[in-house]
């Protein structure tokens, strides 16, 4: 990234550290404000960022990118911190609730109403500030004309963190553990003053393992509906920039936005993890910032500069790579495409025969197949990595020979030309099972001519909910049934020579919980592949105008006190036949140059079986944050375990908080939540 130094930019910027926003009900909300320095004369546009991840300290170096560069070309940046965090009042008991978005808009109107704001606002934001964006968009606050979201969603149930084509996935325990730790951080003494251990303990009162609530939510209820855009977006009324990135968990919001929205829209998706596209990792990074200049310009400021000339859709379309945990850098080019479902783009079907995918003109033969069946071992999806990568490497899916090898499996012949993939392909299938809960992953691999295998993308399916989400039923063991399973967008290019791969697997663990017990499935019948194709020699359309370099303002000092650690063991006991999969990703210490104080983040995930008791799967994730500034010291610990039996699910927490070396609140907590067809 190229740091821009704040004197070349076209304005000068006054940073407000501490200003707190009243909302209706008296609760103060802790901001920080970049603004230019003209703005107290002549009043610029508002550009709102609202999440809970502490401005002070955990997010200020990555805020002091960003948010002063935007602030230099003429616009009011606010990063507000949710009720219960930071220094923010009150509490924080879960996400997207109604009160966070009544927040929100009284956040907004507070804004426009200020002397050096034109009335105008927009909102921007990464993960839960994209989703508050987006939603908050959703309300027609009056103020708010665009937004600007990356790695997001519009259904809060079928297409995000939680649960995956009605399977639980491990990151509904990982993500509630996370916010259980971000939930209970005490607030800075030095900005809330003697109030702030009041404060604390209120948080430490009201505190929960969200996962308790999200677990007693199996469907796709009116707990999900709402916040879910999905249920009416033409709530949207303003323009939006929506990005996202294919390493991400969240690369089908995009399209599905694009195609759903009837408001001016334009959609960006990278090679990217969850990340902003200006420190987009995998890279190619791009010049985020400087599209995001030219969008607020149009939508806030009335200048007619053409952001909305060019394609709808520009996507990374990625070239073939040798599978690996991690990539500095994935090669491709960047297309185009005038609208989206993109008229360039034709949905291809392929037969699944025996053991093989046929091309695209081949038809079944006379007749029924021959049956295969299948019965995973739970080993399968332990190189599945996680279900977003976090850009915290090894955390991107392995080579997918061992996976396959407890998987049925299809290989297209080698490809004479190349092949281009742009959208979210699907599998068709004819199956029959003989247990009343399963569940089907698929997975679509390109193959090397060495045999390596290299997942491009996958899709899950609880085949209770074969029909809906919100009304699952029982299969008939023997009964044969007809489903889709889609996989998550994606664009890739498969070259000549390589094959094309489907994997099917009944579990995939720990990437998604398990069925009850093991489960064989038998897949009948003219099954298919449909590839959503780009034909070769398609206009790109996009070389007119292409990204700049990633720019922004330098990131506030910090000195790095300890080394992290970063570990992604996947280990197996001949003894007992216990599979393990450790995650650990620690921050070490780092002491903000700015106000001195020091920070440790520390969460180690967990996730074990044993041999192919599928009752014997296990998650724990656990959490040290700690906040240190001269003689005052805290840190809280908390710890979320989650086991099942066949029918219930066995929830175990535990919270601990710390001030100096004495421990001055604790609790547990030990819930049975039954298991609801999953």
């Amino acid at each position: 990234m190229r740091f821009v130094d704040p004197e070349d930019l076209p304005h000068r910027v006054r940073t407000e550290e501490d200003v707190r926003i009243p909302v209706a009900d008296g609760t103060r909300l802790a901001a920080r404000v970049w603004r230019p320095v003209t703005s107290d004369d002549r009043p610029v546009p508002a550009v709102l960022e609202y999440i809970p991840y502490r401005r002070r300290d955990l997010t200020a170096a990555r805020d002091s990118v960003h948010h002063p560069y935007l602030a230099g070309h003429g616009y009011a940046c606010v990063r507000v911190d949710l009720r219960g965090t930071g220094e923010s009042g009150g509490v924080l008991l879960d996400e997207y609730l109604e009160q966070e978005q009544t927040d929100a808009e009284d956040v907004l109107a507070w804004l426009a109403a200020q002397p050096w704001c034109d009335g105008r606002t927009g909102m921007m934001g990464l993960s839960w500030g994209a989703f508050a964006a987006l939603q908050v968009a959703a309300r027609r606050p009056p103020s708010l004309r665009a937004i600007a979201i990356s790695s997001f969603t519009d259904d809060r149930h079928a297409d995000d963190m939680h649960y995956m084509g009605g399977c639980m996935l491990s990151d509904n325990l990982a993500e509630a553990g996370t916010m259980f730790a971000y939930a209970t951080c005490p607030p800075d003494p030095a900005l809330a003053g003697e109030d702030w251990r009041a404060m604390w303990f209120e948080r430490l009162d009201a505190a929960r393992p969200w996962v308790a609530h999200w677990l007693r939510h199996q469907r796709r209820d009116a707990y999900w509906r709402h916040a879910s855009v999905c249920e009416d977006y033409t709530a949207v009324r303003c323009p939006v920039l929506a990005s996202s990135g294919w390493a991400d968990g969240y690369s089908n919001a995009v399209t599905r936005l694009l195609a759903h929205l009837d408001v001016p829209r334009k959609g960006l998706i990278g090679p990217w993890s969850h990340k902003f596209p200006h420190q987009g990792e995998p890279g190619p990074a791009i010049g985020y910032l400087q599209e995001l200049v030219r969008w607020w310009d149009h939508w806030l400021k009335d200048i007619d500069n053409g952001v909305m000339d060019g394609p709808m859709l520009r996507a990374w379309m990625q070239e073939s790579v040798p599978p690996s945990t991690s990539y500095e850098e994935r090669p491709g080019r960047w297309v185009g495409e005038p609208d989206w479902p993109s008229p360039h783009v034709r949905e291809i079907r392929h037969p699944l025969l025996d053991r093989r995918i046929g091309a695209a003109d081949e038809r079944h033969p006379a007749g029924e197949r021959a049956a295969a069946a299948v019965c995973s071992p739970l080993s399968v999806g332990q190189f599945a990595g996680k279900w977003a990568s976090y850009n915290a490497p090894p955390d991107l899916p392995y080579d997918q020979r061992e996976e396959d090898g407890g998987s049925m499996v299809f290989d297209s012949d080698p490809l004479t030309e190349r092949l281009e993939v742009l959208g979210s392909p699907s599998v068709d299938l004819e199956i029959s099972v003989d247990r009343p809960v399963a569940m089907v992953a698929a997975r679509l691999s390109d193959v090397a001519e060495d045999g390596s295998a290299t997942r491009v993308t996958y899709g899950l399916l609880n085949l209770t909910r074969r029909d809906s989400l919100d009304d699952p039923q029982p299969l008939e063991p023997g009964r044969r049934y007809r489903v889709t399973v889609p996989l998550n967008g994606v664009a890739q290019a498969f070259p000549p020579g390589h094959r094309v791969r489907v994997s099917l697997s009944t579990s995939y663990w720990p990437l998604a919980w398990p069925p009850p017990e093991p489960v064989l499935m038998t897949v009948h019948g003219a099954g298919c592949l449909t590839l959503p194709v780009r034909p070769l020699g398609e206009p790109d359309d996009v070389a007119e105008r292409p990204f700049g370099e990633p720019e922004g303002t330098r990131p506030v000092p910090t000195t790095r006190l300890t080394p992290g650690e970063q570990r992604w063991q996947v280990s197996r006991d001949l003894v007992d036949y216990r599979s393990t999969l450790e995650i650990v990703k620690d921050q070490g210490v780092q002491r903000h140059e700015d106000h001195g104080m020091e920070v440790h983040r520390r969460a180690c995930e967990r996730y074990d079986s044993v041999a192919d008791q599928f009752c014997s799967a296990r998650g724990e994730s656990a959490w040290t944050m700690a906040f240190r500034r001269g003689a005052w010291e805290t840190r809280t610990e908390t710890r979320t375990v989650l086991e099942c039996t066949d029918t219930d699910f066995r929830l175990h927490a535990t919270l601990d908080a710390f001030e100096g070396p004495h421990r001055v609140f604790s609790r547990t907590w030990s819930e049975t939540i039954p298991r609801d067809l999953i």
